[in-house]
């Protein structure tokens, strides 16, 4: 299997996939613990893939998003985004949109928490 085919299950075989720097119980850099953090946050159930235990898969992934950097958010097989996307579409209110459209459970509350902190 090559690394685009297992990049391929992986996001459409779940509902919500982060490849990211690390693990989301242990990121290993500063982009991947902020996706992560919001995603644990919000209570959000996701699938971490660590890029940095292989090769093939850091930069398949690019490849497979043409978007350069990592991490890389995916829902229900759709590429969202990296880091400042994400944290924009936190900021904003189209995160949770986006989730209930797509029928992912997560706590509202926090959501609001996070937009409160950051206002």
């Amino acid at each position: 299997m090559t690394a685009e085919d297992q990049i391929r299950d992986t996001v459409t075989s779940n509902d919500v996939v982060l490849y990211m720097k690390g693990t989301k119980s242990m990121p290993q850099c500063g982009f991947s613990s902020r996706v992560a953090g919001v995603l644990n946050f919000m209570g959000v159930e996701y699938t971490d893939v660590n890029v940095l235990a292989d090769d093939a898969i850091r930069q398949g992934i690019k490849d497979y998003s043409e978007w350069p950097t990592i991490p890389q958010l995916y829902v229900k097989g759709e590429f969202v985004g990296g880091c400042d996307i994400i944290t924009e579409m936190t900021l904003s209110g189209e995160l949770d949109q986006m989730l209930a459209d797509k029928g992912i459970s997560f706590d509202k509350a926090a959501a609001e928490k996070i937009r409160e902190a950051n206002a």
